[in-house]
């Protein structure tokens, strides 16, 4: 598709399977910028690209490629930087001229929406964003089986994310409330983002519990009643994944059905930026029910634990 991308966050975790979906849809990654300078996977895919480890002279270089018709124009900037830079770094990629490509949670707060649909208007740039869960085949063919079903039906559904962290993320920017948003935003946002596109809009969000490392709740759409758990603690992992020495276990049951998608992960941030490509990526109104779900259960003030609590929850 020979479209020009630039990256900030090239040395974050998630930074790879942007470079993979650029190099994918046979696009260019022409520059990228990071603080930190440990970015040599940056050879596998584009060893050519400019690299900054200060935004002054990446900022610098993609303004002169925007003022200087000899250069291709930058068509896409892809954000994969901590979250609560995200806003200012979609900011920058439309006041440069660029789409941006925006990587989970789009932003911390509704109220950012809004500034940045303000922005789109104004420099007629577009905002797009990873969710990939929605383009995830299990989840498709869920969707696809509640729709079909009967419209008055309520179902029963328990979400368990445990995905183990050792103890430096209590040290990085992960553990700050005001950087990442807390554990529910940075590990669960997709999640609810999947919730509201299978089983409707939102109608009651109760918090349990709430910490540094583990959440818990109970959401009501318009066709589901959740018990979710989220942890980043190895404690939390149950007996017969610590007996496989897994350090991650995920489940979605649906009316006590277990809905298997652990696999099919790895290709869908290449799906995503085909479907951005070809003019049918997710905006921002796409993300609007995820990003109120977690701002929300930052402030909610906790509930009393009930029936309606997710199990691991009553045994901590």
């Amino acid at each position: 598709m020979n479209k020009s991308f630039a990256l900030i966050g090239a040395a974050g975790y998630i930074a790879p399977r942007h470079m993979k979906a650029i190099a994918d849809t046979k696009s260019d990654l022409v520059a990228a910028f990071d603080p930190s300078d440990s970015v040599g996977i940056i050879d596998s895919y584009f060893p050519n690209a400019y690299f900054f480890t200060e935004f002054e002279r990446f900022d610098r270089y993609i303004d002169r490629v925007r003022r200087e018709k000899s250069s291709p124009p930058i068509d896409y900037i892809s954000i994969c930087s901590p979250n609560y830079l995200h806003d200012s770094h979609i900011r920058f990629a439309l006041r440069s001229g660029a789409d941006a490509i925006c990587e989970k949670p789009l932003v911390l707060n509704p109220w950012n929406i809004d500034g940045l649909a303000s922005m789109e208007h104004d420099t007629g740039q577009s905002v797009h964003t990873i969710l990939q869960l929605r383009l995830h085949p299990s989840i498709i063919d869920l969707k696809r089986r509640i729709d079909e079903s009967d419209s008055g039906k309520k179902y029963d559904v328990e979400l368990t994310y445990v995905t183990s962290r050792g103890r430096w993320y209590l040290q990085s920017w992960k553990a700050q409330e005001e950087k990442s948003g807390g554990i529910a935003t940075n590990i669960g946002v997709h999640f609810y983002d999947m919730l509201h596109f299978i089983f409707g809009n939102l109608k009651e969000n109760r918090v349990f519990l709430r910490d540094s490392t583990k959440a818990s709740g109970f959401l009501e759409y318009e066709k589901a009643r959740v018990r979710w758990f989220l942890s980043i603690d190895p404690s939390d992992l149950p007996e017969k994944s610590r007996e496989k020495n897994q350090r991650t276990h995920r489940s979605i049951t649906v009316d006590g059905d277990e809905i298997e998608f652990s696999g099919g992960f790895t290709d869908l941030h290449t799906k995503s930026y085909e479907e951005i490509l070809n003019g049918r990526g997710f905006r921002l109104e796409d993300s609007r029910v995820a990003i109120q779900t977690v701002s929300d259960i930052r402030s909610l003030p906790l509930h009393s634990r009930s029936s309606d609590t997710h199990p691991f929850v009553k045994v901590i």
